[in-house]
């Protein structure tokens, strides 16, 4: 099952924003979710005609895991454990919404990652139990300022600007985390090509270390790792994440405006 968020100004219940199932070319409508329990509306509209949101709007938070592919460690050395960080909710976007570089960052870097949402509550789970916890998974790009993330103290601003989260264009529900292929093209470009095989530490072993110290909630989203090298963003460009199984990932980016 597809799981989205989207926006239709034809929706008589909720003009604004609603959930809703993906089926093919279709959207079907719903009260409620897209986590938890839901009842279709019976509205239905065509997929072309929806905005697809963020597919979780709004998460009590966003863990991202750093250097999680041997590949993006280089000739370094991988952790030893998995290293969380989080990111601030409020830097989240959706698919075709659009990635804006800040005036003052001078290297802004897009990260190609799969994205576990958190179906049901974590505190202190083993790696056997995260399946029953992860409601599915999404495409998500980790966008980073490269010369902030050195420069600063904490990576606050570098990871966590505006539009520096993307996510979607769904959550896919049928699907497992072994072997999720990953692509991040940047206009059209293969840039990143990888799989969750190869994994330092697997996104259940992620989620079980996580929640040791931090509850995870519905509808938070863990970002489980980039892969090899990443590339620089620069206006005008298109950068794409697929995870086979689930989608395409579609972000435009532009200038932000001077302030």
């Amino acid at each position: 099952m597809r799981l989205a968020y989207v926006r239709h100004r034809g929706i008589r219940h909720n003009p604004g924003s609603t959930a809703a199932v993906v089926e093919g070319s279709q959207v079907k409508l719903v009260r409620g979710g897209p986590l938890g329990r839901y009842v279709q509306t019976g509205e239905t509209a065509p997929l072309s005609d929806v905005q697809l949101l963020s597919p979780v709007p709004r998460p009590s938070k966003i863990v991202a895991i750093g250097i999680n592919y041997q590949t993006h460690a280089g000739e370094g050395t991988a952790p030893a454990q998995p290293e969380p960080f989080l990111k601030a909710p409020s830097s989240l976007i959706g698919h075709e919404q659009t990635i804006l570089l800040p005036p003052d960052a001078e290297r802004v870097d897009a990260e190609a990652e799969v994205v576990a949402v958190i179906g049901r509550r974590a505190r202190n789970i083993s790696e056997a139990e995260a399946d029953r916890h992860i409601a599915g998974y999404t495409c998500g790009n980790d966008v980073s300022a490269r010369d902030w993330q050195r420069g600063d103290l904490q990576w606050w601003r570098a990871k966590s600007a505006d539009t520096f989260t993307a996510a979607g264009p769904w959550i896919e529900t049928e699907l497992g985390p072994e072997d999720l292929h990953l692509v991040g093209r940047l206009n059209g470009k293969i840039v990143q090509d990888a799989s969750t095989t190869e994994l330092v530490h697997s996104i259940r072993k992620c989620i079980a270390y996580i929640s040791r110290a931090m509850t995870l909630e519905p509808g938070d989203m863990v970002f489980t790792g980039t892969p090899g090298t990443t590339v620089q963003l620069h206006a005008g460009d298109v950068f794409e994440v697929e995870v086979a199984g689930v989608g395409v990932l579609r972000n435009p980016v532009e200038a932000a405006p001077e302030v």
